[in-house]
């Protein structure tokens, strides 16, 4: 069983590479983010450090995260975030003789990180991600679902989520470098694909 970890700022792309390397390779998608939302549903506590751009503590995602691992490879989509939760999950993977085979940087401009954030909409239904400069429709292409405005996508919270990346998660990059790559996503959506495939061969 091999696992992937990818890092990246807010609005990197984390999410859409994912997809692509669970469509693609047939790693299994896990997404703190998403994982944490569900949670939200039902704690109001998780619910407003999420809105305010906050991180939940390392326990509970940790916690989240080996409730939600089986026996396919995986690919971790905002865990670890800090160099505690690494740490963790090192000795998780090691207990149950999980691989890691690599860790992917997407590297990208702050301000065309921001300008995504702001601009993204999101299937209520199947969480594909869209940009309203690039889409008039209110209604997913994929399964028709309604497209909306996350509430953490603001200018304000992308700036607190940013500022706890560069203290928290950026340091992850030389915590890895024996087994980090670094693809850039500053240009297109295909640019990001055609990274990803060199990496994944």
């Amino acid at each position: 069983m091999k696992c992937i970890i990818l890092l990246a700022s807010p609005g990197a792309g984390k999410g859409t590479a994912s997809d692509y390397i669970e469509n693609k390779y047939g790693y299994k998608h896990i997404s703190s983010g998403s994982l944490l939302r569900n949670e939200a549903l039902v704690n109001e506590e998780i619910k407003s450090l999420i809105d305010n751009g906050k991180f939940v503590s390392d326990e509970l995602v940790m916690d989240v995260l080996k409730r939600n691992i089986n026996s396919d490879n995986i690919i971790l989509d905002g865990i670890p975030r800090n160099l505690n939760q690494a740490k963790i999950l090192d000795q998780f993977l090691k207990e149950n003789n999980i691989d890691l085979d690599k860790v992917i940087f997407i590297d990208i401009d702050k301000e065309i990180a921001a300008k995504r954030v702001i601009n993204r909409l999101t299937c209520d239904k199947c969480k594909r991600v869209y940009n309203k400069e690039l889409i008039d429709s209110k209604e997913c292409m994929i399964c028709g679902g309604n497209l909306i405005t996350r509430e953490d996508d603001t200018k304000e919270v992308f700036e607190n989520r940013y500022d706890t990346y560069l203290k928290e998660t950026k340091p992850l990059v030389d915590y890895y470098k024996d087994k980090l790559v670094k693809i850039y996503n500053n240009d297109t959506l295909e640019s990001l694909y055609d990274n990803l495939d060199k990496e994944m061969r």
